[in-house]
C-alpha cells in the first residue's frame, strides 16, 4: 500500500481566524499580552540576575526567594506567549522586542540587597498595572481565557510584591 499524501489545508491568518473575537479586538489584546510578556520576561531576567548576585546577611533567604520567583515567571512567559499564538498573532521573542514593549526596565549594575528587594517590589506592581490594562480589553471582548490568565498573573504579582514589601518593613 502506498502512503497517502496529506492534503495541505489553508491555515487561517490572524485576519480570517474566527474564534468569536473580532480581529481588531484580538489585535489589541495580543499587543497588550505582548507587553505583559515583555514585562514578565524582563522581570524574570532581573530577578534571576539578582538571585545570582545578591550578597549580605539575608543572602540565603533572598537567594531562595528570588529563585522561586524567577522559576514561576519562567513558566508564565510560556503561557502568555501561547495565549498570544492561540489568538492568531506571533509572540515577541527577542531582547530588542522586549525592550521596545516593556515598562519594567533592566537592572543597572548590582544594587544592595535592600535596593534589589525594593526594585523588584516596584517591578512586580508594574506588571500588575500592565496586566490590569489588558484585562479590561479581554473583558470587553468577552475573551474569558485571556481574562483568566491575566487574573492569575495579577494575583501572583500582587502577592509577590506584598512579600517583597514585607521584607523592607
Amino acid at each position: 500500500m502506498g502512503k497517502k499524501k496529506l492534503k495541505a489545508e489553508a491555515v487561517p491568518s490572524a485576519e480570517t481566524l474566527d474564534i468569536g473575537i473580532p480581529a481588531d479586538k484580538r489585535e489589541a489584546i495580543t499587543h497588550g499580552l505582548s507587553r505583559v510578556l515583555a514585562d514578565t520576561y524582563t522581570l524574570y531576567l532581573k530577578t534571576h540576575n539578582y538571585h545570582w548576585n545578591v550578597t549580605g546577611p539575608q543572602f540565603n533567604t533572598l537567594h531562595a526567594m528570588f529563585m522561586a520567583q524567577y522559576s514561576e515567571m519562567w513558566m508564565a512567559v510560556d503561557e502568555i506567549a501561547e495565549r498570544i499564538r492561540a489568538l492568531g498573532a506571533f509572540a515577541p521573542g527577542s531582547y530588542s522586542a522586549f525592550a521596545r514593549l516593556a515598562t519594567v526596565r533592566e537592572a543597572e549594575g548590582v544594587p544592595s540587597a535592600e535596593a534589589m528587594v525594593a526594585e523588584l517590589a516596584r517591578d512586580q506592581a508594574t506588571v500588575v498595572r500592565t496586566a490590569r490594562e489588558v484585562l479590561e480589553l479581554a473583558e470587553e471582548a468577552h475573551d474569558q481565557p485571556t481574562a483568566d490568565l491575566l487574573t492569575q498573573r495579577i494575583q501572583v504579582h500582587e502577592k509577590t510584591a506584598w512579600m517583597l514589601r514585607a521584607m523592607l518593613a
